[in-house]
């Protein structure tokens, strides 16, 4: 959907068609009876550096905003709500702050705002805050915006309730008021602040106040010598500087990537009149406020500017073709990879498009070695791992890198050594466990060296009879086999049983297989190796459990003889073992 919108908006800028977005997400287009000091939204647009707001009455109107950069957000509140009653457009432009690319301006959205029936709360001084001390006598008044409000009414006094100095004045729908005298010093200061609308007020309104310092000389405002105001394509890591002011003990200095926001630094105190910013975020505009102060206070009226940095490493808009442009390269990449430990030392090479690479050893305490800066790598031990691929652009600052990095691991296979193979009885069929050992990531096969092969170590449900186990270790480092022989004889007889009282084989007895369904046995005789009787066991019994006499034999070697109406006798012999 984001390059479609790309698209679109590219479109309208070249060749004049519509474009669809950004889509204000509140108010919806066309919504009805908004609150007046709603927060305007919209969604955001990949590659996009920045947008200009505009509202007013009518279409593409701008007698409430007039193109207001609001940077990289994607939220505006109008510093004085909106009119009620009355059908708003917002129009947002793409802006971008290369003076060869035209703003997109895409068409207006539009809501009505609701009918207010009721006067504005009062509101409260923001700057002097209630209360403060030592306030410059040439200090500005102003406060905080009251919903509703269409204008404001100001008494300044030096005796509470009087007015002596303002009384009651009609300042306008504005958020400040500067008097036309400079306050007496040393003084308590009561304002009081009255919000009204067609609906009336809310009077009396509390009085706040204030006490004016003795008579000093504020400092002057500064302005940016580096980046200088309006400047594109400003390194990533600038030196920002501004012209020094006499008299200044310091500066506030305020950096955001809207006029509105302070991410990168919050009122930060500055004693001389420079800084490094480390890493701003490239294809950004960012409004920088530069406040000088002494003891008398701070600088008054001092002006917002801004700079945007490098297009940097994108997403943006190429301005030829208004395709979405990303310099990273695309790296594809396994988590792990692993080599046989007879290969050292082991290559491995990059198939990814890039202008260069660069691979890192990582040690324990997570430190970097470079190990080589090719498209291959020898590498020589197991470990943790780092490739990083990347394009170079040249921009108007330079040539930099776009990198795109991945973390690896590297393990070391081997041939697996087979332990065991565990056979368990599951009736006519039979259970194989393999129990394999190494360093390498094995999976297992039955019969046929070329699979398929499994996961899985345990083979259930097998059919009686004989195998050969095969173990692959899946980084090709070799297979193993081994050859396994059934536990059953053809006839049915185990070859051994382990009377220990486990649950599993502890009695011995004919077992029917297929091949020896037909065979029907009448009684069993159990001998040891002397021939001398010591069971006899019926084919529908559980079977010999291996005493004599109520005493358990030893293990060893015992002989079968076996009656059979169909096939006569059949002997053989089984292992006992504990």
């Amino acid at each position: 959907y984001t390059v479609f919108f790309i698209f679109l908006c590219w479109s309208f800028y070249l060749s004049a068609q519509v474009c669809n977005s950004p889509v204000l997400t509140y108010p919806l287009n066309n919504a009805t009876n908004i609150p007046v000091n709603s927060t305007i939204t919209w969604n955001t647009v990949v590659g996009v550096p920045g947008y200009i707001i505009s509202i007013g009455t009518t279409p593409g109107g701008v007698d409430i905003v007039n193109r207001r950069n609001v940077g990289n957000t994607d939220s505006y509140t109008p510093p004085l709500g909106f009119p009620e009653n009355t059908q708003i457009y917002v129009t947002i432009s793409l802006f971008f702050f290369d003076p060869a690319i035209a703003d997109v301006v895409c068409p207006s959205s539009t809501f009505r705002t609701e009918d207010v029936t009721n006067p504005p709360a009062c509101t409260i001084m923001s700057n002097p805050v209630n209360g403060a001390i030592n306030v410059n006598v040439a200090s500005n008044i102003s406060w905080n915006y009251s919903p509703t409000a269409t204008g404001y009414r100001i008494s300044v006094s030096t005796v509470s309730g009087t007015g002596n100095i303002v009384n009651n004045e009609i300042v306008g729908n504005v958020l400040s008021y500067s008097p036309i005298l400079d306050l007496p010093p040393s003084t308590l200061i009561f304002v009081q602040i009255t919000p009204f609308n067609e609906n009336g007020d809310l009077s009396p309104c509390p009085e706040q106040s204030f006490t004016t310092g003795a008579v000093a000389s504020l400092p002057g405002c500064t302005s940016l010598v580096n980046p200088l105001n309006g400047e594109i394509d400003v390194p990533l890591t600038p030196l920002i500087e501004w012209t020094a002011v006499a008299g200044a003990a310091g500066y506030r200095v305020t950096i955001g990537s809207s006029p509105f926001s302070a991410e990168v630094l919050d009122n930060t105190v500055f004693t001389s009149n420079s800084t490094f910013v480390i890493d701003f975020a490239p294809n950004r505009t960012f409004f920088v406020t530069i406040i000088p102060f002494n003891a008398a206070g701070d600088a008054i009226g001092c002006t917002q500017e801004s700079f945007s940095t490098i297009i940097g490493c994108g997403p943006y808009f190429d301005s030829v073709t208004g395709e979405l442009i990303t310099i990273n390269p695309e790296i594809s990449f396994p988590d792990t990879i692993s080599f046989c430990q007879d290969e050292l030392p082991f290559l491995v090479s990059s198939t990814d498009t890039a202008d260069g690479f660069r691979w890192f050893q990582i040690d324990q305490f997570g430190n970097e070695t470079l190990i080589s800066d090719t498209s291959e790598v020898a590498l020589m031990e197991a470990g943790e791992y780092r490739y990083e691929a990347y394009n170079t652009v040249l921009q108007a600052s330079g040539t930099f890198e776009c990198p795109t990095s991945k973390f690896f691991n590297v393990v070391s296979s081997e041939i697996a050594t087979i332990n065991s193979v565990n056979i368990t009885d599951q009736g006519e069929e039979i259970r194989i466990t393999v129990d394999a050992s190494g360093i390498g990531d094995y999976e297992y096969a039955l019969n046929d060296i070329n699979g398929p092969y499994q996961d899985s170590n345990v083979f259930n449900t097998v059919s009686v009879g004989s195998y050969t186990i095969y173990v692959r270790d899946k980084n090709g480092c070799g297979i193993a086999q081994e050859r396994v022989e059934q536990d059953l004889t053809l006839e049915g007889f185990p070859k051994f049983f382990t009377p220990n009282g486990d649950g599993v084989n502890d009695f011995w007895q004919f077992i029917p297989t297929l091949m020896t369904g037909e065979i029907n046995i009448d009684i069993i005789h159990i001998f040891d190796r002397y021939g001398r009787l010591l069971a006899q066991i019926e084919p529908n019994s559980n079977g010999w459990d291996g005493n004599f006499n109520g005493r358990p034999l030893p293990s060893n070697d015992y002989w079968f003889r076996a009656i059979s109406e169909s096939s006569g006798q059949i002997q053989g012999h089984f292992a006992l073992k504990r």
